[in-house]
This record gives C-alpha cells, sequence and structure tokens, in this order.
C-alpha cells in the first residue's frame, strides 16, 4: 500500500512538472574554437586622447590556449595603474580612440576580471608601471584566438590602454577611463 501511494505521488509529481509554464533551459552554446591559424601578430600603440603613451607589442598563440601578449608601453605616469583591454574594432582613427568600439565580448558576457568569474573575452587584468612610466607586459588572454576568423578571433581588433584602473565591477566597462593609447593587432606570419 505504501509503495502505490510513493508510485501516485511520484506519478503527480512528473504530471505537475510537465505542466510548468517555466521553459527549459536553452542548451549550451558550442565551445569556441581554441586552434590560432596565425603564429604570430603585433600591435603598434599610438597616443590617444592627448597622451604620450605608446608601444610595441607582440601576440602569439599561447600553447596553453589563447594567446600570450609581450612588449613595452612607455610615457604612463609613474607607477600609474591603467587599464588593459581587447576592443571589438581595429580602427585607432579618432582621436579619443571610441572608433575602436567596445570591449571585445563576443559572448555577451558582463565585464569582470580574467581570473575570477564571468568578464568579455577581451578583459584583462591592469597594468602597472614602474617609476620611469613604463610597462613590461607579459599577459595570457584566455578563450581568445589569433587568426581564422572564428568569432572569438582577436586579430585586426584593437588593443587598448586606459587612464585609469579597471575596477572589474562597473558595467560595460570598469570605470577605466579615456582611451589613451590604441593599436590594432595585426597578424604578421
Amino acid at each position: 500500500m505504501r509503495s502505490t501511494r510513493i508510485l501516485i505521488g511520484s506519478a503527480a509529481l512528473v504530471a505537475l512538472s510537465a505542466c510548468s509554464t517555466t521553459p527549459p533551459p536553452p542548451p549550451p552554446a558550442p565551445p569556441l574554437p581554441t586552434v590560432s591559424t596565425a603564429k604570430m601578430a603585433e600591435a603598434n600603440l599610438s597616443p590617444a586622447s592627448a597622451s604620450i603613451v605608446s608601444g610595441r607589442l607582440a601576440v602569439v598563440p599561447d600553447p596553453r590556449g589563447g594567446v600570450h601578449i609581450t612588449g613595452v608601453i612607455g610615457g604612463l605616469q609613474p607607477l600609474q595603474t591603467a587599464a588593459f583591454h581587447v576592443h571589438e574594432r581595429g580602427d585607432c582613427s579618432a582621436v579619443d580612440a571610441s572608433s575602436a568600439g567596445a570591449h571585445f565580448n563576443p559572448t555577451n558576457q558582463p565585464h569582470g576580471r580574467t581570473s575570477g568569474g564571468t568578464h568579455h573575452l577581451g578583459d584583462m587584468d591592469n597594468l602597472r608601471a614602474d617609476a620611469q612610466g613604463r610597462v613590461n607586459v607579459d599577459v595570457r588572454l584566455p578563450a581568445v584566438t589569433l587568426g581564422g576568423g572564428a568569432p572569438n578571433d582577436i586579430a585586426g581588433r584593437a588593443l587598448i590602454v586606459h587612464a585609469s584602473a579597471d575596477d572589474y565591477r562597473s558595467q560595460p566597462a570598469g570605470n577605466a577611463g579615456a582611451r589613451v593609447s590604441c593599436g590594432i593587432i595585426r597578424v604578421t606570419r
């Protein structure tokens, strides 16, 4: 008798859940490609917004996935902390670099920090200048590719240095301030 009641109760729960108006969650998005087709790219950063911030960066596929960005940026204030992002368009023509568009975000995630939770694919940790206003850049950017045209491909997009630190919380761009330097990621091989 007890097993009959449990069986009837279970059947009722199944029937009620079938009548629910809550749609099932959407299927997960297919994974983004992880293989880069280019071997190397460079970005020559030029001043924007009346700054003197400039630099030269190399971008190469990282064997662990994503890309590795290295090089030197100068012209920052001594010991300045500055936000650093990949932006959606490879266009640095505007005086304030606004032509580069928003942060690179093909997965439509909120802004955040690469080391904690959801974030734009173009979000990176802040840069910290030395006493001479220079930064030796050594950044790994996961979940992107270099070349091939996949949705997560950063070739042809812009690297932007901002005037202020990224707070990693404010939407949509971390309250990072003016764009003080811009460079297009150009595949060289």
